[in-house]
């Protein structure tokens, strides 16, 4: 990468990273299913202009996405970190998602893989299982399920928008915004209720939360990404990202009181150690193979 590039993958990192301690805070007062769907309603305010329609017969697709992605799992992603009472395991766990993809992909569209990511993926899965009996972890294990749950459909929502077409970034966000609100409330009406009621008593810390959730995470974060990747491989930019969990466990310990036992750094270590395997596999298959006069 360019050095031009090299920061602004670093802002997409640490914009990311800090993301996980300003929903945590805002969320000492704001219940996750009403957070995430302040999140996308304050994201879809200045994106609902720019929206670009779907190729024709892609609407169902779009939908599935969007509730994927949006509903479930950014509501259940919320839900783990609130439960959780740390930032460390979450994050960490969240990087499951890169395995269970490729294992979608070969089942779902036919990709195939070589053993070497086949073993990534099974040293990514090991690690969850390590990282499982930290006594932070076994303390609260609802919230190793639920993000274990929510990576599983980020996975299934990444693998249905590969079939997208026609739709640049602003759209893809600006339609996960307008689909998600109302699920979300009503979710939120039915699992957190009066909760609603008490958002005009929430502090600024709250609403600061869900700002930089969705124009600095959502919309600064996701928006510089999809720069990279049109830039680079995927498969490239992939690795820079391993650093959110590494800063996240960071500002925990700094910020929020983590104190990561051996079984979560150990455990954390084989799930990053394996989801960069499998980018750096990725990226050595999207390589084109130099021609004879290039040797």
């Amino acid at each position: 990468m360019t050095p031009r590039d090299l920061v602004l993958v670093l802002i997409v990192v640490v914009a990311w990273a800090v993301n996980f301690l300003t929903s945590a805070l805002a969320m000492r007062e704001i219940p996750p299913f009403l957070f995430t769907a302040l999140r996308f309603a304050l994201l879809a305010l200045p994106l609902v202009w720019l929206l670009k329609r779907p190729a024709p017969g892609q609407w169902p697709r779009l939908v599935a996405v969007c509730l994927c992605i949006g509903v479930l799992h950014f509501g259940l992603s919320f839900t783990a970190l609130k439960l959780a009472g740390d930032l460390s395991s979450p994050a960490i766990v969240m990087q499951s998602y890169v395995p269970m993809t490729t294992l979608l992909a070969w089942w779902w569209l036919g990709e195939r893989f070589a053993w070497r990511t086949g073993l990534a993926i099974a040293v990514s899965f090991a690690g969850v299982l390590v990282l499982g009996f930290d006594p932070i972890v076994l303390d609260r294990p609802m919230a190793l399920v639920l993000m274990l749950i929510s990576a599983a459909f980020l996975a299934v929502g990444t693998v249905l928008m590969k079939g997208l077409r026609g739709l640049d970034v602003v759209s893809q966000q600006g339609w996960t915004a307008v689909f998600s609100v109302v699920p979300l409330v009503a979710i939120s009406a039915w699992l957190e209720p009066g909760s609603i009621a008490q958002l005009p008593n929430v502090s600024w810390v709250g609403w600061a939360g869900a700002v930089y959730a969705a124009f600095v995470s959502s919309l600064l974060g996701h928006g510089l990404y999809y720069v990279l990747v049109q830039r680079y491989p995927v498969a490239q930019v992939t690795p820079w990202l391993l650093l959110v969990p590494v800063l996240a466990i960071g500002l925990g310990v700094a910020y929020w009181g983590d104190r990561p036992g051996p079984r979560l750094l150990f455990g954390g270590a084989m799930v990053l150690g394996g989801v960069l395997l499998i980018a750096l596999r990725a990226l050595r298959k999207a390589r084109p193979v130099a021609r004879a006069e290039e040797l």
